[in-house]
């Protein structure tokens, strides 16, 4: 038989579990069952609605995860908060060592550089409660950087087996983080018709509004998992470091296109390039092969 789910906690599993037993799991995106709710929800009318969205048009389905992409989403999940852990650990530190006259650095590698070496060199400065004090935020961030680069280390080497992700690494500007969760997520391409509507998934196109007869475009709609677009602009972001260098065709038009809208505005155009050429590899089981620009067809 069919049986109908909404994508939520859980729901990936329960649909394993009924495919197993040789019945049909769908599952259908929560905005997509929310207009079928007729008047104050309860569970009977949840449970009609999910079965009028899985059943009437238009039939657009969550695909439903193995259990290695949820592992892989996991440890992601896991880095990502001690990512932000980190963060706050590391401006705590420099709110509270300035209110002490010791100022330290920008950035988190400069951080960990000069931390060690200012608290050593200033403690005549500094009365017993305020060094013991730094010492244990000092022991505290060592110990949110040894689980993190596990992490790493654990993405890096997940990122060499499979023929999928070393396709998606042979793009410029994507890694092992972003090979990889990208695999985890999209886990069936084929469920984007095209490579606009990945895009659009990954919430990297504008925004349409219309009214009165008039269109307009709006920023980016950011629909879609939050932390794949993050990883998308900020590999495009380590791109655009590197185009000056470069003379491929790509490259060609991200210089072009900085220079006429701006770093910030290129950052989410390159993303969504590299969203739609995701969705290429993905499909084509091809391995990406920069277009060569008309100078180099030329001396070709």
């Amino acid at each position: 038989m069919l049986i109908g789910l909404e994508a939520c906690g859980g729901a990936h599993d329960w649909a394993r579990r009924y495919r197993a037993y040789g019945h049909e799991g769908k599952l259908r995106a929560p905005q997509c069952v929310k207009p079928y709710v007729k008047s104050n929800k309860n569970d009977c009318r949840a449970a009609e609605a999910i079965a009028a969205a899985v059943t009437r048009p238009p039939r657009r389905f969550v695909p439903i995860k193995h259990l290695d992409q949820q592992d892989i989403e996991a440890l992601h999940r896991v880095r990502e908060r001690l990512i932000s852990a980190r963060t706050a650990l590391v401006h705590e530190v420099h709110g509270l060592m300035n209110e002490s006259g010791l100022v330290l650095p920008q950035g988190v590698s400069q951080f960990r550089q000069a931390v060690v070496r200012k608290l050593e060199s200033a403690q005549d400065k500094l009365s017993t409660l305020s060094q013991e004090m730094f010492w244990q935020l000092v022991e505290a961030f060592a110990a949110l950087e040894e689980p993190r680069a596990s992490d790493q280390e654990q993405l890096a080497a997940l990122a060499t087996t499979p023929p999928a992700w070393q396709r998606l690494r042979t793009m410029p500007g994507i890694g092992p983080c972003s090979a990889t969760a990208l695999v985890a997520a999209v886990s069936d391409a084929s469920a984007c018709k095209n490579a606009r509507h990945c895009a659009a998934w990954l919430g990297l196109v504008p925004r349409p509004y219309a009214t009165g007869g008039k269109e307009r475009l709006l920023g980016t709609r950011k629909r879609g998992e939050s932390s794949l677009r993050k990883l998308l602009i900020h590999g495009a972001r380590a791109t655009l470091r590197w185009v000056g260098l470069k003379t491929d065709r790509r490259s060609q038009w991200i210089r072009q296109r900085s220079e006429r809208r701006g770093k910030n505005c290129t950052a989410v155009a390159v993303a969504n390039k590299d969203a739609r050429i995701v969705w290429a590899l993905l499909t084509s089981h091809q391995v990406y092969a920069p277009a060569m620009s008309s100078s180099q067809r030329r001396s070709g």
